[in-house]
């Protein structure tokens, strides 16, 4: 499974989750730091990622658009990246049916929430 971090999460989490989510990248490393997020969005398209966030212009993006790509919104504020590993961890099950199903395309994970 390809996640592409954005901005606002941590570039340790590729290293930190790689036993989960192997290939993995975040867009500082993949040459995107100053990227818009128009151009992050067709970077994943093309290269079969599913973006994760805590920004919601990416969801707005994925309503107009539809998917692909696929969106991973993080609601749970501004955390430490071992808080954000842990949600990643324990919502793998839930992450791993979003990203083989067809129908949906963006995906909701709330800190706190019950599996």
């Amino acid at each position: 499974m390809k996640l592409l971090f954005d901005h606002n999460l941590s570039h340790k989490l590729c290293d930190r989750l790689a036993n989960l989510y192997e290939a993995s990248a975040h867009v500082r490393r993949e040459g995107l730091a100053e990227a818009s997020d128009e151009q992050i969005w067709t970077f994943a398209k093309a290269e079969g990622f599913v973006i994760v966030t805590q920004d919601a212009d990416f969801v707005d993006l994925s309503c107009l658009r539809s998917h692909p790509p696929k969106v991973i919104w993080l609601r749970c504020g501004n955390q430490r990246t071992g808080v954000i590993e842990s949600l990643l961890r324990q919502h793998y099950d839930r992450i791993y049916s979003f990203e083989t199903d067809p129908a949906i395309g963006c995906l909701e994970i709330y800190s706190g929430q019950r599996l």
